[in-house]
């Protein structure tokens, strides 16, 4: 195992365990899509290109795609939960 393989197996490691931890979402994506973007970098390293590429688009690309577009969507749904609390105490 070369060094730098070395490196990157330890920041997929730490990776995993902030993505478990982190308390706001947003960061946690962010994690999330170095993951894979390491991940590409590994498959390249392992001699596997067609894993590495998929591993880029689905892994990186779409997932964080669809993560960033669903903390888009639960943060309307809370502001609109929040309004209607607000409306009902004050007509009530």
């Amino acid at each position: 195992m070369t060094p730098i393989e070395a490196i990157l197996l330890t920041f997929l490691v730490i990776a995993a365990v902030a993505v478990c931890t982190t308390r706001h979402l947003l960061s946690s994506v962010i994690i999330f899509a170095s993951y894979g973007v390491v991940m590409s970098v590994l498959w390249i390293m392992l001699a596997a290109p067609d894993l590495a590429i998929t591993e880029a688009a689905v892994g990186t690309g779409i997932s964080g795609v669809l993560f960033f577009v669903v903390i888009k969507r639960i943060r309307v749904i809370e502001k609109e939960h929040r309004e209607e609390e607000e409306w009902k105490k004050n007509a009530g």
